[in-house]
């Protein structure tokens, strides 16, 4: 079957809504300082509320994309567009810090799920060539994020206060987002599928290493399966990995004596490097195999969270970042790849967003991490050396990664001996 040139549509529309969703809630960093000075609230409880909205997210991810399964992706991606800026807008007039964290952390984090894990579900279903460049062109547009939300947010933040700034990017979300998520359908394998029955022609696909995804498989028969436990074991460790350097690192720069503005621009250059790990990765993932690259990709992102300790200067900072940034954000659309070569596509959003569930587990633990960590020691190295420590484990959980159809032909031989 010829494959619609709309998929490239849906691509640009995932771009976009990521790119938002994502910039949104990560201006937080940047609001962090002008929210302590203007409110009195601890970085701690400040930071806090990122790490609620990765909470959030983690337990919503696999609801918005078990109903995207059932209903397509339009109307929860729509639905999350709506809640993220109603929320943003919400959390400006934040009165408390408990209203900020409940605010910013549940509604924010529980939009953006509406967002990741069924637009990454629904461009795997449109692509059976070039799919790994396709996610990763999604996941850019996620990592662009840096390079935009975050300066205007630094921006805006210069000339009003934090309230009117964060307001304005409200705004600004629900006027892209809202139309944007207008132009998401479901994969048209899908709906043939659903409309003839023929789950098992649809549904199935050429795995890894010349394995078969089977078409039988339940949803249940998929969460149980040791490749998705340890895809979530593998995320977890992996977003635990970067999730602290990427929130603290501006605050980590200015504790270095470096200028807020200044301090945002290595944020953006490690999301510009991000951009292009994303598509490096997506397109070597096509040639060599998702899993070969993820594997190399978390113990080079393992020793980039350890560097951090030796940054001091700006231009160290940068260096680091544009490696750092190249790697982590190189690994995360192997993911999804990864999920769609191993499991039938009726289930991808619940899969994928259990994937999600797992990354977002994995990015709470940074931020609250890392304001305890400096609260304790007014200092961010042990962060960075503990971001370490973690990294080496989802490398090596990585390793342990088998394709669900070779998972299924060594049981058989182990049951026929």
């Amino acid at each position: 079957m010829t494959e619609s040139p709309y998929r490239w549509v849906i691509v640009a529309a995932g771009g976009l809504l990521g790119c938002l969703a994502v910039g949104a809630m990560f201006s937080l960093p940047v609001f962090l300082q002008p929210i302590a000075a203007d409110t009195g609230w601890s970085m701690t409880g400040i930071s806090t509320a990122m790490t609620i909205g990765f909470l959030a997210m983690a337990f919503a991810s696999m609801a918005w994309g078990a109903l995207t399964d059932r209903v397509g992706p339009l109307p929860v991606v729509l639905a999350g567009s709506v809640i993220l800026s109603g929320s943003l807008a919400l959390a400006a007039r934040a009165t408390s810090l408990i209203e900020f964290q409940i605010v910013f952390g549940l509604l924010v984090g529980g939009g953006i799920a509406a967002i990741f894990a069924p637009m990454m579900a629904c461009v795997t279903g449109w692509f059976e060539t070039r799919r790994g460049l396709a996610v990763s062109l999604v996941s850019a547009g996620m990592g662009i994020a840096p390079m935009t939300m975050s300066p205007l947010a630094a921006w805006l933040v210069e000339i009003y206060d934090w309230r009117t700034a964060m307001g304005i990017i409200a705004g600004i979300a629900a006027a892209i987002m809202i139309p944007a998520s207008l132009l998401v359908r479901r994969a048209p394998a899908l709906d043939l599928a659903l409309a003839d029955g023929n789950a098992a022609a649809a549904f199935g696909d050429a795995g890894t290493d010349s394995t078969e995804v089977p078409t039988e498989m339940s949803v249940g028969e998929a969460l149980r399966s040791p490749p998705f436990i340890l895809l979530l074991l593998t995320n977890f460790f992996c977003c635990a990995t970067h999730s602290g350097p990427i929130f603290h690192t501006v605050s980590y720069a200015v504790t270095c004596g470096i200028p807020l503005i200044a301090a945002v621009s290595i944020y953006s250059l490690e999301g510009l490097a991000g951009m292009g790990g994303r598509i490096a990765f997506g397109i070597l993932g096509d040639r060599f195999g998702a899993k070969r690259l993820l594997v190399i990709g978390l113990l080079l992102q393992a020793l980039g969270a350890l560097a951090y300790v030796f940054a001091g200067s700006l231009a160290t900072f940068y260096v680091i970042a544009a490696i750092f940034g190249f790697i982590y954000a190189g690994t995360m659309p192997l993911y999804a790849v990864l999920a769609r070569e191993n499991f039938p596509l009726k289930m991808m959003g619940t899969v994928i967003g259990g994937t999600a569930m797992a990354g977002s587990l994995g990015m709470a633990a940074g931020p609250v991490a890392g304001g305890l960590i400096y609260d304790t020691f007014a200092s961010y190295a042990w962060l960075y050396i503990g971001s370490f420590g973690i990294g080496l484990g989802a490398f090596l959980i990585a390793m342990m990664f088998k394709p669900v159809g070779r998972v299924r032909a060594e049981t058989v031989v182990v049951a026929a001996e």
